[in-house]
């Protein structure tokens, strides 16, 4: 018989998440929080129900794990590249400054040379998830200072992945730093060799074979084998199974498979990184953290106008204007969701006192929950300072991904459309469910991807809200329709022109939220009828008007003529 407890424990994660989560959101504080409050609720520190925490933690280090693959597809070499000099020259100086800075008053306030340097890493770090709301919610992602903010937290994820490797060797008995440091680098070089050529030779042709496939859950399947089996061999090989699932997503990155594997592992992400935050909250110390209440203030304090202030200053020499510079420096100013994860690995490893964890983990919890409100200061901010000084260059910042068209589908009307938009210079990216047709597209350098346009995670990948118009041109009715609703939610203004074949699917179509549909057997119809009229020596513009009255009138004509055509069979 199953264990009932067990059940109990799972009905009581599932409530607190339902509650807490919607409630954080509702009230504009970072869902992580939710999940930390969730977690005290059923914690060993406070009065109500106590969860055991040994299923929940076997769970949420899968949340660590997924996460860094969700970060690694995010990071093609494309990318890398077009960002460089913000990912590897602002980000760069940030982290390091940042955690030399923070490391060295660690370490003259009495931590040990080890725990110092985590220390000053996890605080060098900004929370991506916090920032990135903010942006989406104002519709700032494509302002300068807010991809400038982006590249920056780049940067500080690409950075995590060798402070996790290094946590480890860090721990072990009379270890030298640099030796530690030199090992954990060598060691990351050859994984990411490695992990390159399976991935050239083995899993790029392996994954053109299950999409052939055409099956949601073998596809999603395949997802998990990889990231679960890169991240075991790099667990296998002595480094962290975080590290192989950062270089699983970055192997994954560059290939037109990447939109739709990051919308599959994207639930699995979600419930297992909440369940890593309320296992988090169920070891504070509410108590405890009362009775340092006002140290965590300070702590917080200090962290939030020294990160700030360093980050502005690096901004300026970096050649940014006054307003760009205070904004970023402000929205970055707060720790981040990687420090609780180090934090427990650091604690667990012996790396780090309890004492000294519980300090760091609530100061980074309070910076995080002021965050919008520092978001607001620093808009009206830079506001006053543009109205005083001029305005600055806030504009997009084009990288392929900004003001195109989204085609869903690349058959031989996407492609025809695909041809023309390139024509006339509009960028567009299209997404298909053929393998084979996106590998051709693929090999002519075409931003063509695997990707299901139904799917609003997979919409979201390929920048749905920074796109100018979205084209359908699916053969399948029921994908056309579901991709038209999927986009209406997820752009509402945005105008979408659909293919239809006849005039039924023209008002299914329509209905879902079309801005303007096509049928494209009665454009045909109309085409062939007008080569016909042009032959039998009706005049050119003649025929031209008659058919644009058809086009006018929504084609109400055409529909009387085929309604009583087909009462005209049925009676015969």
């Amino acid at each position: 018989m199953h264990d009932p407890l067990l059940f109990r424990d799972i009905l009581f994660l599932l409530l607190a998440a339902i509650i807490a989560v919607p409630l954080f959101q509702a009230l504009r504080i970072p869902a992580v929080l939710g999940y930390l409050v969730a977690g005290m609720a059923l914690g060993p520190h406070t009065p109500g129900p106590v969860v055991d925490l040994e299923m929940p933690q076997i769970l949420a280090e899968f949340g660590v794990v997924f996460l860094l693959f969700a970060i690694g597809l995010e990071l093609p070499l494309s990318r890398l590249q077009a960002m460089r000099r913000y990912i590897f020259g602002l980000g760069l100086m940030q982290v390091f400054f940042t955690s030399a800075i923070i490391g060295a008053i660690g370490y003259g306030f009495g931590l040990t040379p080890e725990a110092a340097i985590v220390t000053g890493g996890m605080l060098a770090f900004s929370s991506t998830a916090t920032v990135l709301k903010l942006l989406v919610e104002r519709g700032e992602t494509v302002a300068r200072f807010g991809r400038i903010s982006v590249a920056v937290l780049i940067f500080q994820d690409l950075a995590v992945v060798p402070l996790l490797t290094l946590l480890p060797l860090l721990a072990g008995e009379s270890t030298s730093i640099p030796y530690a440091l030199g090992l954990a680098g060598v060691k990351a070089v050859a994984a990411i060799l490695v992990i390159m050529l399976l991935g050239r030779f083995v899993v790029r042709p392996a994954y053109r074979f299950v999409a052939s496939a055409n099956s949601p859950e073998v596809f999603t399947a395949a997802n998990l084998f990889v990231l679960l089996a890169i991240g075991w061999l790099t667990a296998e090989a002595g480094m962290s199974m975080a590290l192989g699932a950062f270089l699983a997503g970055m192997l994954l990155a560059d290939t037109p498979y990447r939109h739709q594997v990051e919308a599959d592992i994207e639930p699995f992400r979600g419930l297992l990184l909440g369940l890593f935050f309320m296992t988090v909250g169920m070891t504070l110390d509410l108590p405890a953290m009362a009775d340092r209440a006002d140290m965590i203030l300070l702590v917080t304090v200090s962290l939030l106008a020294g990160k700030s202030t360093l980050l502005f200053l690096l901004c300026r020499l970096s050649g940014l204007g006054l307003a760009t510079s205070l904004r970023i420096g402000l929205l970055l100013a707060q720790g981040g969701e990687f420090a609780f994860v180090l934090i427990g690995k650091a604690t667990a490893l012996k790396v780090m006192d309890g004492e000294t964890g519980l300090l760091l983990s609530s100061s980074v919890a309070l910076s995080m929950a002021v965050t919008p409100l520092i978001g607001t200061a620093a808009q009206r901010l830079a506001q006053a300072i543009e109205a005083r000084r001029g305005a600055e260059t806030f504009g997009v910042e084009a990288d392929g991904r900004t003001g195109h068209v989204l085609i869903a589908g690349y058959g031989r009307v996407g492609a025809a459309v695909a041809r023309l938009l390139a024509a006339h210079d509009v960028p567009f990216l299209a997404l298909d469910l053929e393998p084979q047709r996106v590998a051709r597209a693929r090999q002519h350098g075409l931003p063509v991807y695997y990707g299901d346009a139904s799917q609003e995670v997979v919409l979201r990948v390929a920048g749905i809200e920074r796109a100018r118009a979205a084209v359908i041109t699916l053969n399948r009715p029921e994908r056309a329709e579901r991709a038209v609703e999927a986009i209406r939610r997820a752009a509402p203004d945005l105008p979408i022109v659909a293919r239809a074949h006849d005039l039924g699917q023209r008002g299914i179509l329509s209905a879902a939220g079309a801005t303007a549909v096509v049928p494209e057997t009665i454009e045909a119809s109309l085409h062939m009828a007008a080569l016909v009229l042009r032959k039998a020596g009706i005049d050119p513009q003649t025929v031209d008007r008659n058919l644009q009255a058809y086009r006018d009138g929504n084609y109400e004509a055409l529909m009387e003529l085929e309604t009583k055509g087909k009462e005209a069979a049925g009676a015969d």
